[in-house]
């Protein structure tokens, strides 16, 4: 099948993959039956490079090592080091633009770069043909998370985000129980998280540092104004800063507002107001509360949504058995109008409050498709297959979930505020000044080339 604006390399490469074609090197592929059983055919297999592969993204390469992991890029090669032992044949970058321009057998690629830099290294690679999977949140900006979806579904090519809690059994269990009405109709929704537990609420050090040999400190910048180097921002650190992390919504609302925004299609937000300890625009505050509403749909009346974090919960069901603590990591409560469904982060855990409502609940037959894989491997086995299968979490999906999620990091400019969202035109209507956050401005030398 023709693929347009790929080059003629890529394309045989793609096709090789889906069985169907030559490889670039133009050896006879090998059929399952004439390795045997339990042998795979090289070319039922994926090439997968990983850019960012000290934190996350090590444990997403984890779970993708049944394919080819045939380059690895990361900008801290101290940081990364255990990755690289992991796979000696892979070769070995700093600069992803370099990593895609000499190495023309990569079909996909695994981003788990800081959030600041998602969107630029997602987009390079979309405009090459690569499949895309990209940990969460999708994008450091909500006008990002919408041109990068909008570049994906033109590519057609497969794309996931890391939010893994998205593909368990339990999660599609919340889906099925809400739409078999199993507490009422759902009015409200409270989601809180004990994040963050990296450094957050701090002014900007004062002193620059050295740079270790090891890091590109430039390459870590990006797209982000240039600051001297210091120990503060890197690695891991950074998700507390404005200029390359999201904070604790945006880290977290991956895997707590994911499920109530499937469950019940939220869609965007009308409105957005959040309040949160003093925030001096540089760090993010120690603790956060934002309020989304949605406007009522086809099926469900009007919802408005509670975030917490930072330790800040919401108050405790009276329906839990007495001396029952609420989990302190994180959860979710759907309030209906016959009772309440709890879980834990991830969707792990669902249950109907009160007890006697569990108890009496005759749960639904599944309706939704089950993953039988982990998350990274079922986007690996769509980008095989073919045929338009899209994983659940593709950017059709995380994009608008991305953009809610971020939405709230923005009502932190013009905290206690009610903020009318128009997301036709991708604008609050009241507060136009607060537009300048819903995109940033690239240092020189960096776009996302549209």
């Amino acid at each position: 099948m023709k693929q347009d604006n790929l080059p003629k390399r890529h394309l045989n490469r793609r096709e090789f993959v889906k069985g169907a074609g030559l490889a670039a090197g133009a050896f006879m592929i090998v059929p399952r039956h004439v390795l045997g059983k339990g042998f795979v055919a090289p070319s039922d297999k994926l090439n997968i490079a990983g850019v960012g592969i000290g934190g996350m993204g090590k444990a997403n390469l984890k779970n993708l090592e049944s394919e080819n992991i045939v380059a690895l890029c990361d900008v801290d090669h101290a940081y990364a080091a255990p990755v690289f032992e992991t796979y000696p044949n892979a070769k070995r970058y700093k600069d992803y633009r370099q990593m895609l321009d000499k190495q023309k057998d990569i079909d996909a690629l695994v981003i788990a770069t800081p959030d600041h830099t998602h969107a630029v290294v997602a987009m390079a690679g979309l405009q090459m043909g690569k499949h895309l999977y990209v940990q969460k949140p999708l994008t450091f900006t909500v006008y990002e998370a919408r041109v990068l979806a909008d570049a994906a579904r033109k590519a057609k090519v497969v794309t996931q985000m890391g939010n893994q809690g998205h593909s368990t059994d339990d999660a599609r269990k919340i889906n099925e129980w809400i739409q078999a009405g199993a507490i009422g109709e759902v009015s409200e929704v409270h989601a809180w998280t004990n994040r963050p537990i990296w450094p957050q609420g701090m002014p900007r050090p004062e002193k620059s540092q050295p740079v270790p040999d090891t890091l590109a400190w430039d390459l870590f910048l990006g797209p982000a104004p240039f600051v001297p180097y210091n120990e503060a921002y890197t690695p891991f650190k950074w998700r507390g800063w404005t200029d390359y992390g999201v904070g604790a919504i945006g880290d977290m609302g991956a895997h707590l507002i994911d499920h109530p925004n499937w469950a019940l299609e939220l869609g965007p937000p009308s409105s957005v107001m959040a309040t949160s300890t003093p925030f001096n625009k540089e760090s993010y505050p120690l603790a956060t509360i934002v309020h989304y509403e949605f406007p009522a749909k086809a099926g469900r009346p009007a919802v408005t949504m509670h975030w917490y974090d930072g330790g800040l919960m919401p108050p405790r069901p009276d329906e839990l058995p007495e001396g029952e603590e609420m989990n302190k990591t994180g959860g979710v409560i759907f309030v209906g109008s016959k009772g309440k469904l709890m879980h834990e982060t991830y969707g792990r855990n669902p249950r109907l409050l009160p007890q006697g409502l569990m108890d009496a609940f005759q749960p639904p037959k599944p309706t939704i498709p089950r993953v039988t894989v982990s998350h990274e491997m079922d986007w690996a086995n769509a980008c095989k297959e073919g045929k338009g299968r899209k994983p659940s979490s593709n950017f059709d999906y995380a994009g608008p979930l991305t953009e809610t999620m971020l939405l709230g990091v923005v009502g932190l400019y013009e905290p206690n505020k009610k903020l009318i969202w128009d997301n036709t035109n991708m604008q609050f209507t009241n507060a136009p000044e607060l537009n300048q956050y819903l995109r940033r401005d690239y240092r020189d030398g960096w776009s996302l080339g549209l």
